[in-house]
């Protein structure tokens, strides 16, 4: 599947500002995620699974 095929939509967690923003994509085999501010620039895709174990360990740190 290319990068432009890819349903991609902005994390809830990036800033209304327009910094430091990640947008993702979700199918069948991956998540993919990439840096808003630069879309030509390669994504990364994560299989569910670790998806899953870093969305959890990241929502268990204390925050700052």
């Amino acid at each position: 599947m290319s990068t432009s095929e890819l349903a991609w939509f902005k994390s809830s967690y990036s800033g209304s500002q327009g910094d430091d923003c990640v947008e993702v994509a979700v199918t069948e085999q991956a998540i993919h995620v990439r840096d808003s501010k630069d879309v030509t620039r390669p994504h990364f895709a994560v299989g569910r699974e670790g998806w899953s174990q870093f969305v959890g360990f990241v929502g268990s740190a204390p925050r700052a």
